[in-house]
């Protein structure tokens, strides 16, 4: 079966879908690996790397995709990719129904299979596929640092003879696999550390990393597969009111909190930000869909009442090289689910696959994705 790696095209973006440490385990799938020239090098993967590995490195990038059986990246490929591949060759990657709709209409088009790490389900089975985790852990890791580096504080309690310096507070708002990591780094550096979370399972895990869970006098939201619901109005404004005390106390504030499917919610608005001391750090883990903060820019670090607002965008990349090793990792197990007999097969009784599955041979087979299309095509 061939397999194809290709070079990300999206702007600013530095992982790559395959690392050489993965290649023997792709082949032991039945894969023949080829990977296009210079996909690895902002992963610091040189293609003699991957020739080690045993893979194929190929610089005509449009023959290959006509031949390819399978095709693995990070972000979806664009329509122009798409048209140029057979009909029922297989892709993976992350692809979502809002942000990606060309590609998705372009993969009908072409009668090709699209699996996406956006939709896997959260189930044991599927837990070394799951590429949302995985790069969040690394998001969450490098947040922290980030957020270390911009502020003007030491992070642990220090005595001297010539006085003593308080530890930084920092407080994280949401407690899902990225604001864990916050929290885990955080405690490491020394900070006093306190995270808060609609959903009822945050608060051991909260504590779990050492830090200190926040209760609001609000009911529990719990959404699907561990992941938090959607706000109504009134919540939000209430849950707003109750955390502005704690923000005001804090000298870092982390905001990690994401819906799938939706625009992030609104947790801190312009005036909460602007009862933090001057000096104070925030940053804005879902800058990029839509902000948990009000005002944060993705990419961009902007000062609000001389308060410093960092906003994410594309934060795994920062860190290309883990990232794109794990998310190897997560490509392999998926694959894993789809070899049968050393051919490939996307058996939709498989609760992985179609939990993952958005196009088989040019059907939409998730209803997400369906409702877009008709709303597109409103």
């Amino acid at each position: 079966m061939k397999l194809l790696v290709v070079k990300e095209l999206k702007s600013g973006e530095k992982r790559v879908a395959v690392v050489p440490q993965v290649v023997s385990k792709l082949q032991a799938l039945g894969f023949s690996v080829q990977i296009q020239a210079g996909a690895g090098e902002a992963s610091l993967q040189s293609d003699e790397l991957y020739q080690q590995a045993g893979a194929t490195v190929i610089t005509d990038i449009d023959a290959a995709l006509s031949q390819a059986e399978c095709v693995v990246s990070v972000n979806p490929l664009t329509k122009e990719q798409i048209g140029k591949l057979l009909p029922k060759t297989l892709l993976v990657s992350f692809a979502q129904a809002k942000r990606d709709l060309d590609s998705i209409r372009a993969a009908i088009t072409q009668k090709v299979s699209l699996l996406s790490f956006d939709f896997l389900p959260r189930i044991s089975r599927a837990q070394a596929a799951d590429a949302l985790t995985s790069q969040a852990t690394v998001a969450g890791y490098h947040t922290m640092l980030k957020a270390a580096s911009l502020s003007q504080r030491m992070f642990p309690l220090v005595m001297t003879a010539s006085g003593t310096i308080r530890p930084a507070k920092v407080l994280v708002l949401g407690a899902g696999v990225a604001g864990l990591q916050v929290m885990s780094v955080a405690k490491k550096l020394g900070a006093v550390v306190s995270g808060y979370d609609v959903r009822v399972a945050s608060k051991d895990e909260v504590k779990s990393v050492g830090a200190t869970f926040i209760e609001l006098d609000l009911p529990p939201l719990e959404g699907q597969g561990g992941y938090a619901r959607e706000l109504n109005e009134e919540r939000s404004r209430l849950q707003q009111e109750l955390l502005t005390p704690f923000i005001t106390a804090s000298d870092l504030l982390i905001t990690t909190a994401a819906v799938p499917g939706r625009p992030a919610p609104r947790l801190v608005t312009s005036s909460m930000l602007q009862t933090m001391r001057p000096g104070s750090v925030v940053a804005d883990m879902a800058a990029e869909s839509g902000g948990n903060v009000e005002g944060s820019v993705p990419g961009e670090i902007i000062e609000v009442a001389g308060i410093k607002v960092w906003g994410g965008a594309n934060i795994p990349s920062q860190m290309s090289p883990d990232a794109s090793f794990l998310y190897s990792g997560n490509i392999v197990s998926l694959l894993g689910f789809c070899v049968k007999d050393e051919k490939l097969a996307v058996d939709l009784n498989d609760e992985v696959l179609k939990g993952s599955a958005l196009i088989l041979d040019g059907e939409v087979v998730n209803d997400f994705v369906k409702q877009e299309l008709n709303e597109g095509s409103n």
